[in-house]
């Protein structure tokens, strides 16, 4: 599975943040929103394998235009062909559930913008990798899956111009970055050579009830409002509304939802949960003002047996 409960946490932080209704209005087109944006991480991961499928097929036209060349070389009449022939590589071009996948999603990318495969295939062949990699004429599927790892992680992923494609085709593509890439990773470290084709076709959701968890965190958010912005005001009364960050503002409506909605989840799990995003989205002391907040508020809970946890160590 690719999405973790603290991506489906920040997913429904962006939708709250871009939703300018208030709970009484009908918020089905914002869940419609906040799923569809989830969804499109799955089209960003298929984009980038099958970047690594072009690449394959272009170093492969490559190959045989030398061939062809009119003073072809020795070389270019009989190539070294080991990463044409990368078994990773062969894995999961030849992959049908894959192929299926590609069709149904309609990644087509590639073709439209080919000079983003040439961008990123002259970027691998003009790489140390790929000379140190190139330098015999066979290798062995652990020795194909590493180069397959290192050229991922150290031309892909950081490369610019690919990034700004990202940015430029969507722009929520930015914030699943990371978890895709960090989920590609995973993927190829795990593959063997007798790897499934459904390998490289994870599930989105790790099962039914993170899927339902990203839509009750986001309706229960915005039922209780009005509610849950009186908790906040009492406790923030010495600080000028105006000035505390509007995500922060979120993150807090969206941890004291769960703190009162989610029986399930140990208050340790949501207050850190939010402190990491906060971190990550807001400004540099925000993380210490929620925690602020959140703390005096379970104490509170606490006193009043508000907090309704369900089994041991929920505290």
């Amino acid at each position: 599975m690719m999405l973790n409960r603290r991506h489906i946490r920040v997913k429904v932080m962006q939708t709250l943040y871009a939703f300018k209704g208030g709970e009484s209005d009908d918020f089905s087109k914002e869940q419609k929103f906040l799923l569809f944006s989830i969804d499109n991480m799955y089209n960003l991961y298929l984009l980038l394998v099958a970047l690594l499928i072009e690449v394959q097929k272009r170093a492969q036209s490559d190959l045989q235009k030398k061939q062809k060349k009119h003073l072809a070389t020795k070389e270019d009449k009989d190539p070294n062909r080991k990463f044409v022939n990368n078994e990773v590589l062969q894995k999961l071009s030849s992959n049908t559930q894959l192929k299926s996948q590609l069709e149904t999603y309609k990644i087509t990318n590639w073709n439209l913008d080919s000079e983003y495969v040439d961008i990123i295939f002259k970027a691998i062949i003009s790489s140390d990798l790929y000379k140190d990699y190139m330098q015999t004429k066979v290798s062995d599927f652990k020795e194909d899956k590493d180069f397959i790892i290192d050229i991922f992680k150290e031309v892909i992923a950081p490369n610019d111009k690919l990034y700004d494609y990202m940015e430029d085709k969507n722009l929520t593509w930015l914030d699943d970055l990371p978890t895709v890439n960090t989920t590609i990773l995973k993927l190829l470290r795990k593959v063997k050579a007798s790897s499934s084709e459904n390998h490289f076709t994870p599930n989105l959701y790790k099962d039914a009830e993170d899927k339902q968890f990203a839509i009750d965190l986001f309706k229960k958010t915005l039922l209780n409002q009005t509610k849950i912005n009186k908790e906040i005001e009492f406790k923030t009364l010495n600080w000028d509304a105006d000035r505390i960050a509007n995500i922060d503002y979120i993150l807090l409506q969206m941890a004291i939802s769960e703190l009162q909605h989610f029986s399930s989840i140990p208050v340790k799990v949501t207050i850190n949960e939010y402190l990491e995003i906060a971190k990550e989205y807001s400004t540099p002391k925000s993380s210490i003002f929620i925690n602020g907040i959140l703390d005096k508020l379970v104490k509170e809970y606490v006193a009043n047996g508000k907090l309704n946890k369900i089994g041991r160590g929920l505290m």
